[in-house]
C-alpha cells in the first residue's frame, strides 16, 4: 500500500496449512476478520444470552449458597423464614446498585474500573486482583460443585474418579472458550434452560404442596424465635442469623458479572445490560430464596455424600408417578444433572470476565501487556489459559473439596463489592455537595450506602469465620497478586520514563531539510524497510541507526506497520477505524522524516490481531514489490536481563526476525539499550546503535 493509499488492507489469513494449524482450526475454529463490519454483531450477546453466559454464575450459586446458610443455622432452622427474606432483599439491593453502576460506566470494567476512577488506582488494583482470584475460584467452585451434584446420584465406588473428571471438564471449557464467547454460550444454552425449568417446577411444587401449612409454619417460626430470644437472648439469636447470612454469602456471587462484561453485549449495551441484571435478580431471588424456604418446609437433614439440593429433589420429586410409571427418580436425576451442568455453565463467567479484567489491567500496565492481546478468534486467549490453568492448580491443591473452595471463594467477591459500593457512595456524596438540588443523589446514595453496609458486614464476618478454615489462603494469594501487580507497574513505569526521554532527545532533534527525489521507488532499488509501531523516539532511532551503520547504501525507505487490535481497541467499529487512522498518521510522519533527510519514502500497513503473523505477511508482499529490500527492526535490550522480562516484554522483533529469515527474507534487529538505574549514576537510556559507544 503506497503513500496516501487508505483502502482497507486485506483480511487476515488463517495461516499455513500445517498439521498444528489444521488441528487448531478443528478445535478452535477459523480466524475471524476484525475489520468485518458484521463481526461485532456476530460475537455480541443479546440480553437473554447474556443472562445465560453471565447470569449462570449467580443462578448456579443457589446450588451451594443456600445450603451453606441453612447448615449454619443448625438447630435454629426456623430462622430460615427470616433468612429467606434477607436473601431476596440482598439480591435486589446489590443488583439494583450494579444497574445504577452500569449507567455511570457504560463501557464495562465493573469493580476494577469503578475503584480506579472513584477511589484511585491503588484501590483499583486491589479490586482487580481480588476479581481475578475470585474468577479463578468461580471456575474451580463451579466445576467442583457441579461434579458433586452429578456424583450425588452415582454409585459411591465411582467417587475416586471425581477429581479426574473435574480436570477434564476444565480442559473442555478452556477449548470451548477459545472458540469465542457466543459459541460457548450457545452450546451451553440447553443446560441453562433445563436447570431453570426443573428448579422452577421443584420450588413451585415444594411451596404449593405445603401451602396449607404456611400459616402454621410462620406462627411456629415466630414462636420459636421468641423462645430462643427468651432462652439465649436477642443478641445471640441475631448473631446466629447474621452468621448464617454471611456464611451463605456465596449466594450473591456473580451479580457483578454483567457490569464487568458490558462490552460483549449487543447495542444498546446499557439497556441490554440492565435487562440482563433484571433477569438475574428475579431468577436468583426466586431460586435461592425458594430453596432455602423449601429446606425448612421439608425439615432437610444433611446426608453423607449428598448435597441438600439432592435431598430436596428426592423428597419432593421421589414419589411422583405418571400412571403406572415412577417418573420421580428420573426427575431427580434430570434435576441434579442440570444443576451440576449449570455449574459448568457458571464457570463461563470466570472465562468471560476474568480475561477481560486481566486485559483492562494489562492496558493500564498492572499486568503483562500480552494479556491485552486478542487471538484470531477475537478472544483474549492468554487470559483464558491463565484462568484455566489457575483453576486446575487450585483444584489439585484442594483435591476438589467444594466446602474448602466455597470458604475461599466468597471473601474476594465481597471485597470487590465493598470497594465498588464505597466508590459509588463517595461519588454520590460528592455529587450532593456540588449540587444539593439534584433529585437523584439521595436515592442513589441510599441504595449504594445500603449495599455497602450489607457487603462490608458479610466481608468482615466471612474473614472472621473462615480465616482459619481456609480463608487465610485467599487473603495470602490475593495480597501476593497485588504485590506482583505493583512490581509490574513499577517496571513498566521505569521503562516508560526512559523511552519518554528517548522521545525528548530524538523527536525534537533539529534537521537540515534536504531536497528529495519525488519519483516513486523503483523495483530494482536497494530499499530499507523499516518495521515501526507508533511514531516515537524508538522508531526514529532505528531510522538513524540504519544511516549510521550503512552509510550511503540506502536512498529509499518503505515504512511498514501493523495496527494491532487488542482488547482496548476491539470495542466497536469506531475504535477499529480510529486505530487504522492513527496507524496511517504515524506512518505519514515517518515518510515526512525521510523526506526531510533527502530520501524517497513510501508506507505500507496492515490491521490485525496478531503482530508477528501480520508483519510476516506484509513483509512478503513488500519483498515481491521490492526484491532488493532488507528489513530493519528496533528492539529494547536491557542492561541487566531478568528471567521475567520475557513475560513482561514480548520480544516481538526477535520473533519477527526468525519468521522472516525462515521465509528467506533478510532481517536485521537493531538494539535499543536500556540502562538500568544505578546509585552511582543518573538513570538514562542507552539509545545508541549496535556497535556504537554509549553516550
Amino acid at each position: 500500500m503506497s503513500e496516501g493509499d487508505t483502502d482497507n488492507p486485506r483480511p487476515p489469513e488463517t495461516g499455513t496449512k500445517t498439521l498444528p494449524n489444521t488441528i487448531k482450526t478443528i478445535l478452535v475454529g477459523k480466524a475471524r476478520d476484525p475489520l468485518d463490519p458484521r463481526v461485532f454483531h456476530s460475537i455480541s450477546l443479546v440480553a437473554f444470552l447474556a443472562w445465560v453466559g453471565l447470569g449462570a454464575d449467580g443462578l448456579s450459586s443457589s446450588s451451594y449458597g443456600p445450603e451453606e446458610a441453612f447448615r449454619a443455622l443448625g438447630s435454629h432452622a426456623y430462622l430460615a423464614v427470616f433468612l429467606t427474606l434477607m436473601t431476596a432483599v440482598t439480591v435486589f439491593v446489590i443488583s439494583f446498585a450494579y444497574s445504577l453502576l452500569i449507567e455511570h460506566f457504560p463501557g464495562g470494567g465493573g469493580g476494577y474500573l469503578v475503584a480506579t476512577k472513584l477511589l484511585g488506582p491503588r484501590f483499583g488494583v486491589v479490586s482487580g486482583c481480588a476479581l481475578i482470584v475470585d474468577y479463578v475460584l468461580t471456575i474451580t467452585v463451579s466445576v467442583a460443585t457441579g461434579c458433586d451434584a452429578i456424583f450425588s446420584f452415582l454409585p459411591a465406588r465411582w467417587g475416586h474418579f471425581k477429581l479426574g473428571t473435574e480436570v477434564l471438564v476444565l480442559i473442555f471449557l478452556i477449548v470451548l472458550n477459545l472458540r469465542g464467547v457466543r459459541e460457548s454460550v450457545t452450546f451451553l444454552l440447553p443446560i441453562f434452560l433445563t436447570f431453570v425449568l426443573t428448579h422452577f417446577v421443584l420450588i413451585s411444587f415444594g411451596l404449593f404442596s405445603h401451602l396449607h401449612l404456611l400459616p402454621d409454619v410462620l406462627r411456629n417460626a415466630s414462636s420459636e424465635a421468641h423462645k430462643s430470644t427468651a432462652t439465649i437472648g436477642w443478641l445471640p439469636t441475631i448473631f446466629i442469623l447474621l452468621r448464617a447470612y454471611s456464611l451463605g454469602g456465596g449466594t450473591y456471587t456473580g451479580i457483578e458479572a454483567v457490569s464487568n462484561g458490558v462490552q460483549i453485549l449487543r447495542e444498546p449495551r446499557v439497556h441490554n445490560a440492565k435487562k440482563t441484571m433484571l433477569y438475574m435478580a428475579l431468577s436468583l431471588a426466586f431460586t435461592a430464596g425458594g430453596i432455602l424456604f423449601c429446606y425448612m418446609l421439608i425439615h432437610a437433614v444433611p446426608v453423607p455424600g449428598k448435597t441438600l439440593n439432592a435431598v430436596l429433589a428426592e423428597t419432593l420429586f421421589g414419589p411422583w408417578q405418571l400412571g403406572p410409571f415412577r417418573i420421580g427418580p428420573t426427575l431427580v436425576v434430570v434435576t441434579l444433572i442440570s444443576e451440576g451442568a449449570l455449574l459448568f455453565v457458571a464457570a463461563q463467567t470466570g472465562f468471560i470476565d476474568g480475561p477481560r479484567i486481566l486485559s483492562n489491567m494489562a492496558v493500564d500496565s498492572w499486568m503483562p501487556h500480552r494479556f491485552a492481546q486478542l487471538s484470531d478468534r477475537l478472544v483474549t486467549n492468554n487470559g483464558i489459559f491463565l484462568m484455566g490453568s489457575g483453576a486446575i492448580a487450585v483444584l489439585m491443591y484442594s483435591h476438589g473439596n467444594s466446602s474448602l473452595l466455597v470458604l475461599m471463594y466468597s471473601i474476594n467477591v465481597f471485597l470487590t463489592f465493598t470497594l465498588t459500593e464505597l466508590g459509588m457512595s463517595r461519588h454520590w456524596i460528592q455529587e450532593g455537595k456540588l449540587d444539593s438540588g439534584h433529585v437523584h443523589w439521595r436515592r442513589n446514595l441510599a441504595i449504594h450506602g445500603t449495599g455497602l453496609t450489607m457487603c462490608l458486614s458479610i466481608l468482615l464476618i466471612s474473614i472472621f469465620e473462615k480465616f482459619t478454615e481456609g480463608g487465610w489462603l485467599t487473603v495470602v494469594v490475593t495480597s501476593t497478586f497485588v504485590a506482583v501487580a505493583f512490581a509490574i507497574k513499577s517496571h513498566y513505569n521505569g521503562v516508560g520514563d526512559q523511552l519518554r526521554r528517548l522521545d525528548e532527545q530524538l523527536l525534537g532533534i533539529p534537521m537540515r531539510k534536504h531536497e528529495f527525489d519525488r519519483s516513486p521507488i523503483r523495483p530494482d532499488e536497494a530499499v530499507a524497510v523499516m518495521l515501526v509501531a507508533n511514531y516515537s523516539g524508538l522508531g526514529v532511532h532505528t531510522v538513524l541507526s540504519v544511516q549510521t551503520l550503512f552509510p550511503h547504501q540506502y536512498k529509499s525507505y518503505v515504512f511498514a506497520s501493523v495496527g494491532v487490535i487488542d482488547s482496548a481497541i476491539f470495542k466497536g467499529k469506531a475504535e477499529v477505524e480510529g486505530l487504522k487512522r492513527h496507524t496511517i498518521e504515524d506512518l505519514e510522519k515517518y515518510v515526512h522524516l525521510a523526506h526531510k533527510l533527502g530520501f524517497k519514502a513510501e508506507y505500507r500497513f496492515e490491521i490485525g490481531t496478531e503482530a508477528v503473523e501480520s508483519v510476516v505477511e506484509l513483509c512478503e508482499a513488500i519483498r515481491r514489490d521490492f526484491p532488493r529490500s532488507i528489513f530493519f527492526l528496533g528492539q529494547l535490550v536491557f542492561e541487566n536481563d531478568r528471567f521475567y522480562y520475557r513475560l513482561l516484554h514480548n520480544e516481538t522483533a526477535f520473533a519477527i526476525q526468525r519468521r522472516l529469515q525462515f521465509a528467506g527474507l533478510q532481517a536485521v534487529v537493531l538494539p535499543i539499550r536500556v540502562l538500568a538505574p544505578r546509585k552511582d549514576r543518573p538513570p538514562r537510556t542507552g539509545a545508541t546503535p549496535a556497535g556504537a559507544p554509549a553516550s
